[in-house]
């Protein structure tokens, strides 16, 4: 089998077929019982990652072993593939995994279409007509069978292995029920006119078959159509980048320009080959300046808010964006090597280090199950012997097996899960699966993002201070004239907040010889004075303030600023009331960093400025390690990994498509407040879910000894469980009315 190469220590496998978190588990422990590896599988992104044990020579030229493995187990296994940008997605799984979402959605469909008409036929008395049971067996039949063998076929792949799981309560109680269905037409009384009807032979639960089929099959829908997008994350990272180049020839010892331009595809590109970066377009990889000066936008890899100015000689990352002059750039790291392929890496990496989503219903029912099966037989034998009736036995022991259907358990996750995200998607709230909100039940720390999420990211004007003789609309206007012919996005702000100023009239001064220099700022000469704008052209302190020079003379500063979202502050403060501790991360300095938190209410002590992107993930693995559950608040590409990497990752919807897939939450609203409504709207869902398991399974552990004590019939049994199904629905349903 031919696959692509991994590091010799190393292995990445993408795992096919697992239905719950059990089967991550038996592949984890399968495969750590290899000599020499150390394995996790993980159950949300459907990966495993294995590697060499310290000491250990092992290494990993073929993955065939490993996928010979997992194959035995009755799941499939393959190399997992790097991603690229304009890569066929078909190719690499996706249009697999497209079409294993179709199969089930369509699985879905069909079978509500045959299972509403059954479920309304057996509850809805003046629906019945005679024989009504035949149309019943006929529309249930092909459900049970056909719509229920995704868990037929799994309940018979674990029992080979000695396993249970959810499966196989859906399965032994759907097909319980079925079977006794078909006994009780064709060897009963269920199927006859209502005079010859009755004895323990009378009943049938068709619709307690097809019904739980229906809802497991709604939910596990919803939870494939989530995990669907485990990988979207990379690929958000790995298209960002530019996709095609201008390479150039250029000489370094000459000052010509660059000749012989041709444009090729990005992966085309090799380490010391020149290339032209335009104004407005993305520097296509890391690289060096040899020639021109401009202001690049890094924000979204640093987080820094204002761009930073390069000339001949600085370093410039690939992904960011000249936002002014034209640049010529030596390639220096390409493909692999660049940062951006690194935080790509970085996210794949926290992504994969999640521990396996653990569900309630699957630990029961790895105990539970068998103790069920082995109560009906006790039963059954009990009875028989007892009264020597073998249709009263097995009448009692079929009660059992419905009475313990797992209806109610399998509507628990499922339809609190529909109704919470139904109603943060209401309220611009967008949560990704039932592990987010595993995830939100112990958050106690929040890490916010700075630029984009408590502040505005733009730049503006929020002072100006002016020296002896000048006023503050004479030195906004002087510079706003100058700054109307830069570029730049500072300067551009300034020239904005001159124009919104009353009697500043930036058409009528008359503006010459402007130039930009580079490291200093921008001049000209408006209306016959020399104007400079910049802090190379005087010295003082450095911080937020663009000084203003007039004929060589200080003649005012203007303060530029990220200004703090007017909501910000409040949701600090409510983040604070519902008992978590805010934390501000930001790749910024540290000065604009404390400012912020002094206006938001963090805590000197809970500031993290100048923070690269990795350091990000590495602060979050360190309050993780101290026993911290953390949430993160982000938008930009450098909070991608760092999103993944927490234990809850909230997006803001106006941010990057990376960070965006990276995260378990998405606001559509880019406000911090709706940040405090995600997380109440987590707790409160998953409280729901933890209710409705509670009395799902409550119910089954009263209702056993009942129907083993005779005292419950089948139609009983089936009714009981058609109440428990209500229960854990209406109390779903009162999501979408509470108040967050």
């Amino acid at each position: 089998m031919t696959h692509t190469a991994t590091p010799s220590d190393t292995l990445d496998l993408a795992i096919t077929g697992m239905t719950c978190a059990s089967c991550a588990n038996r592949i984890e422990r399968k495969l750590n019982k290899m000599e020499g590896v150390s394995a996790t599988v993980n159950y949300a992104t459907e990966k495993a990652h294995i590697q060499s044990i310290a000491g250990s020579t092992i290494s990993f030229p073929d993955a065939q072993e490993f996928i010979d493995l997992v194959d035995s187990m009755g799941y499939g296994a393959e190399v997992e593939r790097p991603l690229r940008p304009a890569e066929d997605e078909s190719e690499h799984g996706e249009g697999a995994s497209d079409q294993e979402l179709d199969a089930l959605r369509q699985r879905l469909v069909i079978g509500a279409w045959l299972t509403v008409p059954v479920i309304l036929l057996a509850m809805v008395p003046p629906l019945q007509f005679l024989h009504w049971q035949w149309l019943s067996l006929t529309l249930a039949a092909p459900m049970i069978v056909w719509g229920g063998w995704p868990f037929h076929r799994a309940t018979w792949k674990n029992l080979k292995h000695g396993a249970f799981t959810m499966d196989s309560l859906i399965t032994i109680g759907t097909l319980a029920a079925f079977g006794w269905s078909l006994y009780a037409l064709f060897f009963g009384t269920a199927g006859m006119d209502a005079n010859s009807h009755g004895g323990p032979a009378g009943d049938i639960y068709l619709e307690v078959g097809a019904g739980v089929i229906l809802f497991v099959l709604a939910g596990r829908y919803f939870e494939k159509r989530a995990k669907h997008r485990a990988g979207s994350a990379l690929r958000a990272l790995t298209e960002l980048g530019a996709q095609e180049v201008t390479v150039c020839e250029w000489d370094e010892g000459s000052t010509s320009s660059a000749g012989s331009q041709r444009t090729v595809p990005i992966d085309q590109l090799q380490v010391g080959q020149y290339f032209i970066v335009r104004p407005g377009e993305k520097i296509a990889t890391d690289g060096v300046v040899v020639d021109g000066h401009s202001a690049v936008d890094a924000s979204l890899l640093t987080g820094e808010s204002v761009p930073v100015d390069v000339a001949v000689g600085d370093h410039v990352t690939g992904a960011t964006i000249n936002t002014s002059g034209r640049l010529v750039v030596r390639a220096q790291k390409v493909g692999a090597d660049t940062q951006l392929a690194h935080m790509a890496k970085l996210v794949e990496d926290a992504q994969s280090g999640k521990a396996p989503v653990q569900r309630l219903a699957d630990k029961i029912s790895g105990v539970f199950v068998p103790i069920v099966i082995a109560v009906a037989v006790l039963v059954f034998l009990g009875w028989w012997i007892a009264t020597g009736e073998v249709a009263r036995a097995f009448s009692t022991a079929v009660a059992v097996l419905i009475v313990a259907c797992p209806c109610a358990l399998g509507l628990a996750t499922p339809t609190a899960l529909l109704v919470g995200t139904g109603r943060g998607a209401r309220d611009g709230i967008l949560i990704k699966g039932p592990e987010i909100l595993e995830s939100a039940r112990g958050v106690d720390t929040i890490v916010l993002d700075k630029t984009g999420t408590v502040t505005t990211g733009e730049m503006t004007v929020t002072a100006v201070v002016t020296g002896d003789g000048w006023a503050p609309a004479e030195v906004l206007g002087l510079a706003g004239a100058v700054e109307a012919s830069s570029e730049h996005p500072i300067g551009r702000s300034i020239t904005d907040a001159a124009r919104a100023e009353r009697g500043v009239d930036l058409e009528k001064a008359r503006v010459d010889a402007f130039r930009s220099i580079a490291g200093r700022g921008v001049e000209a000469t408006v209306d016959g004075r020399l104007v400079q704008v910049g802090r190379g052209f005087v010295d003082v302190s450095a911080g937020a303030f663009i000084p203003v020079v007039v004929d060589g003379a200080l003649a005012g500063q203007i303060e530029v600023r990220d200004g703090v979202k007017p909501t910000s502050a409040a949701a600090v403060a409510e983040l604070k009331q519902m008992g978590l501790r805010p934390i501000l991360l930001t790749g910024d300095a540290d000065a604009v960093a404390r400012r912020v938190a002094g206006e938001t209410g963090i805590a000197p002590t809970d500031v993290l400025a100048e923070v690269m992107p990795e350091d990000k993930v590495a602060e979050v693995r360190r309050l993780q390690e101290k026993g911290a559950v953390v949430a993160m608040v982000g938008d930009g590409v450098n909070d991608a990994a760092a999103l993944a990497q927490a234990d809850l990752g909230i997006a803001m919807g106006s941010g990057t498509d990376a960070a965006i897939e990276a995260a378990d939450i998405t606001l559509v609203r880019a406000e911090l407040p709706a940040a405090v409504d995600a997380v109440k709207l987590s707790r409160r869902t998953l409280r729901t879910i933890k209710g409705n398991l509670f009395w799902a399974f409550a119910y089954n552990v009263a209702a056993i000894p009942l129907a083993a004590a005779g005292l419950l019939n089948p139609m009983l049994a089936g009714a009981a469980m058609a109440l428990s199904s209500v229960f854990v629905v209406s109390n779903s349903l009162r999501l979408q009315a509470q108040r967050l």
